[in-house]
Parts: structure tokens; C-alpha cells; sequence
């Protein structure tokens, strides 16, 4: 009886073989064109290998998004991969969190150039940043209706479509453990990513999955009525409001409600304005007080509009210019600098300047998701590593909110509320739940790793390596 089994000739293999050659020459000779030899301004050393450019999301709209790569400092082939979004909606990750927060190349203090940062996330992982959706920073569309379309789903499904090409690009990086973070509004952004990239495992090969196997979170929008009770009690409990304020915004606002009554939209942008003399996303930082053109990346219903178009976004932490946003839209603005990015190849944007947020995206953006907790629920369930993390002076989207929501999944606890250390001082607190893990960060506002780099770093490490934040008996 003959084998069921056939054998192929080795000449026949050796063809199959030849045949992909130029598949696989094209993949690297466009991996390699977008490699990033040398930015303007940026520092001889140490070395960073980095790349960027345009990954086609739609090809008939002509929608691209854009990315920035940095491989890890260190063994770039045994380390994960972690993707960064920013929020806003509208607000740009190369912008905020690769060229302020967690990139290993931040925008110096004038504009003028870049320094290295040696907190940089890309010490434990590939670091992947991301400007989503169409329309925020470089990335674009042809067809102009897309951008009146835009929502959460919207963004998910670029995002995961962006994920999937950019793995064709680079395809080294498709077997390594990935993981997902992001902050502010990202709150919706990741863990709907998550959930799409979830429910596409379920129906594909196994060498055609995406390894996801977390995503962490930092002050991260994720239900509204949770969220706008935290940012009143918070404005009450650090004395940026009155008692009378306090109890007249408890008497007109029902957060459970979308969308709200004209009356507690009237009393929160009474709020808001009050927030206008102080740093909104740090209650203790110096505000910056000179004009700017950089708008806030979380302010993020109709509510705020008014408070919006008259915020600036601060740098937070002290010893640092509180007005940096107006450095990095000057050196992202730079023709050179676009250059070497591989950005604005067609000169699309000619019209107008890369800026941090794009207020036509906030305004067009459709915000129909109240909450993304049942999706938590599904992927707690699913085994996904979820770290949730909060700066605790964030007045934007307080700690207070955040611990409503995580208690309000209802999960059984692991290890009870406790400090965690660096370097002898208590650096935050942390609980653990089935599931899931809360952290804050004592001192820091609403971007974390700007405010506090050394404690950032820390917490992604033990994220990523599935360890308990560093305690010590007192």
C-alpha cells in the first residue's frame, strides 16, 4: 500500500525556495528604507537603531499611519515588542510619547535638537509608536469623508490593520510576546485594540496570530461616569474647588447619563475654567504661561470645548520647562527633520503644521463608547496581563476615578493595597486583583513617564517580566 505521505523531491524544495527570494529581498529592501540613520540634532552616542514611515491601512482610501521604531538597547531579538498610542482623541504618540515620555530621543529644552534619555522604555522592549488615528500628525487619508467617520471601532480596526502590515515589514518581530500601552484617552484605544486583536487570534493559524499577551494602561479614560466623578471629588479634595462648588456639581450632574444636561455642562466648564490658573494634568506644576499652539491631549468631551482652546499643555515634572510642547512642534516642524523621518514625503501637509493635537479630529471624533469595562471583564477572562497605572496628582483623569472603576469589575483581591519602593522611598502604592494589578505613582501627573522617568521605568519592567512591583518590610 503506498504512503499517504509524500516526499518531495529536494530539487523541488531548493524551487519553492528560489521563488521567494524576491518576496523576501523586497521585504527587506523596503524594511531598510525606512530605517532612520541620523536625526538632526541627535546625539553621536550611544547608538540608536531606529526606523519610520508610512504603513498603508486602506488602500483604495489611500490611509496611511504613521510610525516610529526604536529596537531595544539590548538583545533586540529576545526582547517583546510594545506598542505606545497616545490619546486625546487627536494627539500625537511621536509627539508626546516618543519625543517627551518614553522614547530613548527626547526634544531638548529649545527645540534645537534631541537628547538621550536614559529612562527610556526601549531598555526592556522593541518600542513601537504609533500616530493614530488618520489626520493626527503625519498620518492621513486621500478621502476626506474619513475623517467625519472617525470613532473608537474605527481606530481599532486601523490600528490592528496597521499591526498586521507592519508585521509583514517586519516580520522578525511577529513570534516575539507583544503587549499594548498607551495613556489618557488610549484608555479606550488599548484595551479595544486588545479585544480586536483577541478575537481575530481565535480565527486564524497559529503562525498568523499575534502573540498579545498584555497591555497597561496609564490614567486612562475608560468609563465616564467613574471618570467625571473622580475629576470633581479630586478638584474638591486638593482645594481647586469650594464646598459650595462641590456640592452644587453632586446636586446638577449625574455622570451616569450621555449625554448630559445643559445644566452640568454649564456648572463642568465652570470647572474647567477654574483649572485655567494651575496645570489641570499637574495640580503642583508651574503652569506655562506663554502662547503656544499645543492643545491638551485629554480633554476629551463637549463639555470642555471652551477650557480646550485655552489650554496649554505643561511639561510636569520640576527642573524642566513647563512650556516644551512649543520646542516639539518646532523641531517635528523642521523640513530636515521630516527628511530623515521619511514623514511628509508627498508634501501632503504643506498646508499646514505638524502640531501635537489636531483639533479637527477631537472635534469630528464620534464618542459613543461610555465604558470599556465590559471588555476588561472579557479579557480578564481570556488570561491578558492588564496593569492599570495612575500618576496621583493627574486632575484630568484622577486616581480616585480609576479606583471606582477597577473595584467596580468586581474582582476577587490577591494581595491588599501596599507601598512600593525606589531607592528606599515609597514610590507609589499597588494592589493586586485576579487579573489585574492598580498601581500609582506618587508625584506624578498625567504622563507618568514624564514626570517621573526613574518610577516609569521601573513599573514597565515589572509589567513586562509579570513580576510584583519592589516592596520592602518597614
Amino acid at each position: 500500500m503506498a504512503s499517504s505521505t509524500a516526499v518531495r523531491h529536494p530539487l523541488f524544495t531548493i524551487l519553492i525556495a528560489l521563488s521567494l527570494l524576491p518576496a523576501i529581498a523586497e521585504q527587506d529592501d523596503e524594511q531598510e528604507g525606512d530605517r532612520v540613520g541620523f536625526l538632526p540634532g541627535q546625539p553621536s552616542r550611544p547608538a540608536v537603531s531606529q526606523f519610520s514611515g508610512y504603513v498603508t491601512v486602506n488602500e483604495n482610501n489611500g490611509r496611511a499611519l504613521f510610525y516610529w521604531f526604536f529596537e531595544a538597547q539590548t538583545l533586540p531579538a529576545q526582547k517583546p515588542l510594545l506598542l505606545w498610542l497616545n490619546g486625546g482623541p487627536g494627539c500625537s504618540s511621536l509627539g508626546y510619547g516618543a519625543a517627551s515620555e518614553l522614547g530613548p530621543l527626547l526634544v531638548n529644552g529649545n527645540g534645537t535638537g534631541l537628547e538621550f534619555n536614559k529612562f527610556a522604555w526601549n531598555k526592556e522592549a522593541n518600542l513601537l509608536f504609533l500616530e493614530s488615528p488618520v489626520g493626527v500628525g503625519f498620518s492621513y487619508t486621500n478621502t476626506t469623508s474619513d475623517l467625519d467617520n472617525i470613532d473608537d471601532r474605527f481606530v481599532a480596526k486601523d490600528t490592528y490593520t496597521f499591526l498586521v502590515n507592519w508585521f509583514s515589514r517586519f516580520p522578525q518581530y511577529k513570534s516575539h510576546d507583544f503587549y499594548i500601552s498607551g495613556e489618557s484617552y488610549a484608555g479606550h484605544y488599548v484595551p479595544q485594540l486588545a479585544e480586536v486583536v483577541d478575537d481575530h487570534n481565535k480565527n486564524l493559524e497559529a503562525n498568523q496570530q499575534i502573540n498579545l499577551k498584555g497591555f497597561i494602561v496609564g490614567n486612562a479614560e475608560t468609563n465616564d461616569y467613574y471618570d467625571y466623578t473622580g475629576i470633581v471629588e479630586f478638584a474638591w479634595s486638593h482645594s481647586v474647588i469650594s464646598d459650595k462648588f462641590y456640592e452644587r456639581v453632586k446636586n446638577v450632574c449625574d455622570f451616569r447619563l450621555s449625554p448630559t444636561t445643559n445644566e452640568c455642562s454649564h456648572v463642568m466648564n465652570l470647572l474647567f475654567k477654574i483649572y485655567h490658573e494651575i496645570d489641570i494634568y499637574n495640580v503642583y506644576a508651574p503652569r506655562c504661561n506663554i502662547d503656544g499652539s499645543a492643545f491638551s491631549s485629554s480633554f476629551n468631551s463637549s463639555v470642555e470645548k471652551e477650557a480646550k482652546n485655552k489650554s496649554k499643555r505643561l511639561r510636569m515634572y520640576s527642573g524642566y520647562d513647563p512650556c516644551y510642547s512649543n520646542y516639539i512642534e518646532a523641531y517635528l516642524n523642521r523640513m530636515d527633520v521630516q527628511k530623515s523621518l521619511h514623514a511628509n514625503i508627498s508634501g501632503w501637509i504643506k498646508d499646514r503644521r505638524w502640531s501635537l493635537c489636531s483639533d479637527p479630529i477631537f472635534d469630528n471624533y464620534d464618542m459613543e463608547v461610555f465604558s470599556v469595562l465590559p471588555i476588561y471583564s472579557k479579557l480578564v477572562k481570556a488570561g491578558i496581563r492588564i496593569w492599570v497605572y495612575s500618576g496621583d496628582v493627574d486632575g484630568r483623569v484622577p486616581f480616585i476615578g480609576s479606583r471606582y472603576w477597577v473595584e467596580a469589575l468586581g474582582l476577587p483581591i490577591k494581595s491588599q493595597w501596599q507601598p512600593w519602593y525606589l531607592e528606599n522611598q515609597v514610590a507609589g502604592r499597588y494592589v493586586e486583583y485576579e487579573g489585574l494589578t492598580m498601581a500609582t505613582v506618587r508625584g506624578a501627573g498625567h504622563t507618568v513617564p514624564q514626570d517621573k522617568p526613574a518610577e516609569a521605568l521601573v513599573l514597565i519592567n515589572s509589567f513586562l517580566s509579570d513580576w510584583k512591583l519592589p516592596t520592602k518590610d518597614i
